[in-house]
């Protein structure tokens, strides 16, 4: 086997995912792993909030790519996507598909209060706004006109179900974020989804989506429904089972974990025939296309700030787009994780679809290609992208490389 082309640094031991992309790299004998601080590397497989940035691409005649996009978490903080989608001229249909929704900062934080009226203007000039008043002037007018008083406050940096508080009452919502210290988001609960039979219980649906070093969006073709194991109760707030689809509340909470799938998790051959059967739609032309143009509309919306086509280094990020259906099966987008971990059977088949098309078509494989060259060295930094990928301005990526999907 001939020596290795190219070199990776791997800086973030927690990543399930990346460790597996590790081990397929190696296994091509095309890549060689150097030691973690080591600055002469191809390919930085880092840590999501402590990557150098700064410091990619100034190594002489070296082509560099790192798996995350450098400001990506506009879209993957709560706060930051909310403020995002409401202020962005681009976005302005969010309201079909995003559930209304407001950013609150604690008190003891002093951050400047919008206005009830006109509240979206502060949010467009100040850098943080805190938008009780708004909320409570929405929320007040909601319940006078009967569209519903559930409200679900959720933290902006939380996961796996943590600082999460679902209640009627607008006082109590902000009191539980005032006492909890760290800005939060109040969103809309959404208190009529579609319900999974048997069981009449909630799930979501989680997507993976990658996106290459010249902005190509690729969907991949699996995606999970994460299940609750108790049925929904609209009258029981405080029940956390019947509410949240999270695997580490409903595994350590519910004794039906497992019961109805099989880690809770169903995937989309299986949901098909359920729709299908249940309700005489098919998931590509009833859901699909709807999954499709949120998670278009919202990557496309933040290239121009984050795209690195023009930097010395370059990215690929894959993301985790969570949605619900509504019992109307429309589609709504719940959040977006930057640094998704996957279900555990489609780990190999999800590795090696990122490794073709986010990495191997920067670094060739194969020694002849349809590029000019597959060396992993240039004379010029600025220029070895182009060089490389072949790529004009804007290269359009494969309409398919393997199990993803090109948008």
């Amino acid at each position: 086997m001939s020596s290795p082309m190219y070199t990776f640094v791997s800086r973030d031991d927690n990543s399930t995912v990346y460790a597996e992309v590790s081990k397929i790299l190696l296994s091509t004998g095309k890549w060689r792993k150097l030691k973690r601080d080591n600055p002469r590397f191809n390919l930085m497989l880092g840590e999501r909030n402590r990557l150098p940035f700064g410091r990619l691409g100034h190594e002489p005649g070296l082509v560099q790519l790192v798996n995350y996009y450098r400001g990506a978490d506009k879209l993957c903080r709560k706060a930051s996507m909310v403020k995002l989608i409401k202020t962005s001229p681009e976005l302005s249909d969010s309201s079909n598909w995003f559930p209304e929704s407001y950013i609150i900062y604690p008190t003891n934080l002093n951050t400047p209060v919008a206005p009830a009226k006109n509240g979206i203007n502060h949010l467009k000039s100040n850098p943080k706004t805190d938008e009780r008043e708004v909320f409570l002037a929405s929320y007040h007018a909601k319940k006078e006109s009967g569209e519903g008083t559930v409200w679900i406050a959720k933290s902006s940096a939380g996961a796996k179900g943590a600082g999460i508080f679902i209640s009627h009452d607008a006082n109590q919502l902000v009191e539980y974020i005032d006492n909890q210290g760290q800005v939060h988001v109040i969103q809309k609960y959404l208190e009529k989804p579609l319900l999974l039979e048997p069981g009449h219980r909630k799930f979501d649906i989680r997507i993976w989506v990658l996106v290459d070093h010249q902005y190509n969006i690729y969907l991949y073709r699996e995606g999970v429904l994460r299940t609750s194991s108790e049925p929904y109760n609209s009258s029981d707030l405080q029940d956390m089972t019947s509410h949240l689809t999270n695997h580490c509340i409903q595994k350590e909470q519910s004794q039906n974990y497992g019961r109805y799938e099989e880690g809770n998790e169903m995937f989309f051959d299986e949901f098909r025939l359920y729709l299908l059967n249940t309700h005489n739609v098919a998931l590509e032309t009833a859901i699909l296309p709807q999954i499709k143009q949120i998670i278009k509309s919202c990557l496309t919306c933040i290239e121009p700030t984050i795209s690195t086509k023009h930097l010395s280094y370059q990215s690929f990020q894959l993301f985790g787009f969570d949605f619900m259906l509504d019992e109307n099966l429309k589609v709504w987008l719940i959040e977006i994780n930057g640094a998704p971990a996957c279900a555990q059977k489609l780990y190999p088949e999800l590795c090696q679809g990122i490794v073709d098309v986010a990495i191997s078509s920067v670094f060739t494989l194969n020694s002849s290609s349809d590029c000019s060259s597959s060396s992993p060295y240039s004379s010029s930094p600025s220029s070895s992208f182009i060089t490389n990928s072949c790529s004009s301005p804007k290269l359009r990526g494969p309409l398919h490389v393997g199990p993803f999907t090109r948008l």
